[in-house]
């Protein structure tokens, strides 16, 4: 699992820690990787170009006194600073005590710049908000063929949230310390900060508001079949789902559930045939269920199918076309409803359960923040998809999806994402934790189907059981004999 922490946590964590080397320990492990990127790319750090952007107080103060290290293995080191009368006293003499230019000279450090081998951002620290100051802003803009390495988080990026106000700096690595700041894993923050690397500094931090859940996670999460159990111990799916207009949407989301390992699909929707004839596995009578899905293309029958679904006792999975039905419905329509629920939207969809208070764009640029006001206002888990999918409990706890691939934004891709989770929610995971896995497998099943390359939804679907074994770590299964056999 990562673990991500805000600013105000990261501070109490360091405050109780006063006296220990925590810059040391950071400047260290910042060195060695910038050294590391060097010698990959020249071959050694020695005659190596190093640019080093310093704002004020302890972030300016880390690149700085990386910058000495570089110098004293002979890097050739010039350091700009932007806010000159308040660098960091102790890290500006280290690097003039090298021999090291320093400025002021704005034109100097963007000549240099566009020729560094390497750059060092540390411009803005953790506690910095909105977009970087006038006189910071041209390096957001300017050409380099350079690494840039953040220090900490890319100077213009929110920590707290991974919002991007006004202008900011890509990088390739940024190296943070301690913890992960939730900035660091949700977009846009996440698209400015490249390939993320952890420095422990010996940080104590509370319980994290913000977690990504890796391979190990997920394994100990998905349900496994044993040697007792049949299809309904397995979990079986009801799915109010498809139209005669979008009969696919019932497809696709059946498919998901059948790969993501549903012990039977309940089906209520308009073209049975169709999909019996797809999957003739779908069971089309009524009876026991364990969760529903409802709203995949589901139509003009949506109204009555939201109804329907909201008036059981299971758990509920609201997708697409249910989304709009519930946003002009309202909060209150899930009042006094014990049993779990779970939203999927988009962020138009989210945009509309928000009644229109902000628009798609502000969503995605906050994804964080709304997806948190969602599960508030709504009393439900949120599952808010997008380049960097968040899942938001009522009480603001989140996990951040990382894995995925832009390749997944095809049509249909949504429907299979629900019926898997569904699935999921039918196996008796817990909302939270089968909305996290549901976007984590269909990620990456998203990413192993694409390879680089166009995909469909189908592909997407039928990529689910390759996820699935990638996440167990074995090539076939575990069951035993009798597993799984009759009613």
């Amino acid at each position: 699992m990562r673990y991500a922490h805000t600013v105000e946590q990261v501070r109490a964590a360091e405050a109780e820690l006063a006296g220990q080397p925590l810059m040391d320990r950071a400047v260290a492990g910042l060195a060695a990787t910038c050294a590391r990127l060097l010698s990959g790319r020249r071959g050694r750090v020695y005659g190596s170009r190093v640019l080093v952007l310093a704002g004020s107080g302890d972030n300016g103060g880390d690149a700085l006194f990386t910058g000495a290290a570089l110098a004293r293995r002979g890097a050739a080191v010039t350091a700009v600073l932007l806010t000159p009368d308040r660098a960091h006293p102790a890290a500006l003499a280290a690097l003039r005590a090298m021999g090291s230019q320093v400025t002021t000279d704005q034109n100097v450090g963007l000549a240099d710049f566009r020729r560094a081998d390497l750059i060092l951002d540390g411009i803005v620290g953790i506690g910095g908000q909105g977009g970087l100051r006038p006189a910071a802003e041209p390096y957001a803009r300017a050409e380099r063929t350079g690494l840039l390495v953040a220090v900490d988080l890319p100077s213009g990026v929110d920590a707290d949230t991974g919002e991007v106000a006004g202008a900011a700096l890509r990088a390739d690595v940024t190296v943070t310390f301690g913890t992960y700041k939730p900035g660091l894993l949700i977009d846009p923050g996440a698209g400015y900060a490249g390939a993320v690397q952890l420095v422990p500094i010996g940080l104590r931090p509370p319980a994290a508001p913000v977690e990504a859940l890796q391979h190990a996670d997920l394994r100990a999460l998905l349900p496994r079949p044993g040697a007792e159990s049949d299809k309904y111990r397995r979990g079986v799916l009801g799915l109010l789902a498809g139209s005669e207009r979008y009969p696919g949407a019932a497809l696709l989301a059946v498919a998901g559930a059948l790969h993501g390992g549903a012990g039977a699909v309940r089906y209520q929707g308009r073209p049975a045939e169709e999909v019996v004839r797809r999957h003739p596995e779908v069971l089309l009578t009524p009876g026991r269920v364990q969760a529903w899905v409802v709203g995949p293309g589901s139509g003009d029958d949506t109204p009555e199918a939201l109804s329907d679904a909201l008036a059981s006792e299971q758990p509920v999975l609201v997708d697409a076309d249910a989304l709009t039905e519930l946003a002009r419905r309202g909060p209150a329509q899930l009042a006094g409803r014990t049993a779990p629920t779970l939203l999927t939207p988009h962020t138009g969809e989210a945009a509309r359960l928000l009644g229109g208070e902000v628009t798609a764009d502000q969503v995605a640029a906050a994804r964080l923040r709304y997806a948190r006001e969602l599960a508030r206002r709504y009393g439900a888990v949120v599952l808010l998809k997008g380049s960097s999918t968040v899942v938001a409990r009522p009480d603001g706890a989140a996990r951040v999806n990382p894995t995925g691939t832009s390749w997944l934004a095809t049509a249909g891709s949504g429907d299979v994402l629900a019926g898997l989770t569904g699935a999921l929610l039918a196996a008796g995971l817990p909302v939270f934790d089968a909305a996290s896995a549901g976007a984590y497998l269909h990620g990456l099943a998203g990413r192993l189907a694409a390879a680089g390359a166009p995909i469909t939804a189908s592909q997407v679907a039928a990529a689910l059981p390759l996820a699935w074994r990638e996440i167990a770590g074995a090539a076939g299964g575990d069951e035993r004999g009798g597993a799984g056999l009759g009613d």
